[in-house]
């Protein structure tokens, strides 16, 4: 699993939470749905701004959108663990 695929997990997981569609989620953030789709689908890597705008509008932190991803300096790699249920 790679960080995208993790950010998609945990993103889909606080929209579905928020009981809110993409398009829904979109128009609180001032992003395009189809930018939702795609962050959800792990096609695109977020911006900072992106993942700030996407944790207040869903009533998260970005520390939990970014949960179960880490930097490994000693083997220089992501460490990724797989989302929970």
């Amino acid at each position: 699993m790679t960080p995208q695929e993790r950010f998609a997990a945990n993103l889909r997981r606080a929209r579905t939470k928020a009981g809110i569609s993409q398009e829904e989620l979109g128009h609180r953030c001032d992003l395009h749905r189809t930018e939702i789709s795609l962050l959800e689908r792990a096609g695109r890597e977020p911006r900072l701004a992106t993942i700030l705008k996407l944790a207040g509008s869903l009533e998260t932190t970005p520390a939990e959108l970014c949960s179960g991803m880490a930097w490994a300096p000693a083997g220089q790699r992501f460490e990724v663990k797989p989302p929970k249920g």
